[in-house]
């Protein structure tokens, strides 16, 4: 059925539908963390959490997939190329030892998603070493095995990460919805030109939409009511 968005009303299909949820970790959004190092205004990104967590309950009671990605590194961080360990100026770099652990390393403390979003049991967690959720994972295999064909993409940050996993899932051929009040950046700025930008010559990228419609389009789709 059509769901509200823009450029034009985006078609939610019957099956292959799954929500993605880009790197709500507390290194991002926790103060201590690399957001906070960087020196961004890490509760900026707080406002999208009751959003977030409105499509990740929906989800669950629709059974529908959900799949969340923490940007991360090996412990020996051989994953992790010298230019993007050296690159800026900040106080902390990728590897060193915060207030949540090691900067960006996998299983560290920061390295975890936030308590309001955390995963159930059997929900999966794509750990990646990049900016989009393709390059080096799993995401792909999983998909294609669940027959996956549209994605409801949210997460941080509306400009790098998330907006790197929808062209990169666009490539693959996934028609995408980006959750405009699900989705946010250290710079307002920077949201408002990459939604332009995703919807701009009628869809180039995806689609654009907001969470209570699609809430409200979830429940005609699947036939049970939805507390937002």
């Amino acid at each position: 059925m059509p769901l509200p968005a823009l450029p034009y009303p985006y078609p939610l299909p019957s099956t292959g539908l799954a929500l993605i949820i880009i790197d709500m970790q507390r290194d991002f959004i926790e103060p201590g963390g690399f957001g906070d190092a960087l020196g961004n205004d890490v509760s900026l990104l707080r406002s999208i959490i009751p959003n977030v967590k409105a499509l990740q309950e929906a989800f669950r009671r629709y059974n529908l997939p959900i799949f969340q990605t923490v940007e991360g590194h090996r412990p020996d961080l051989s994953d992790c190329p010298p230019s993007k360990r050296d690159r800026g100026r900040g106080s902390l770099k990728i590897g060193d030892h915060g207030p949540m652990g090691r900067i960006l390393v996998l299983g560290e403390p920061g390295n975890s998603i936030i308590p309001e979003l955390a995963p159930l049991p059997g929900e999966v967690i794509i750990p990646k070493p990049g900016k989009g959720a393709f390059y080096a994972t799993e995401l792909e295999a999983h998909l294609q095995a669940q027959d996956i064909t549209h994605l409801i993409i949210t997460g941080v940050t509306t400009e790098v990460c998330v907006q790197t996993t929808m062209r990169e899932a666009n490539d693959r051929g996934y028609e995408c919805l980006l959750v405009e009040d699900a989705t946010e950046s250290y710079f307002p700025e920077f949201k408002q030109s990459t939604l332009e930008m995703v919807r701009a010559q009628d869809g180039i990228i995806g689609w654009t939409g907001l969470t209570e419609a699609l809430l409200s389009a979830l429940a005609a789709q699947y036939g049970a009511p939805v507390m937002a």
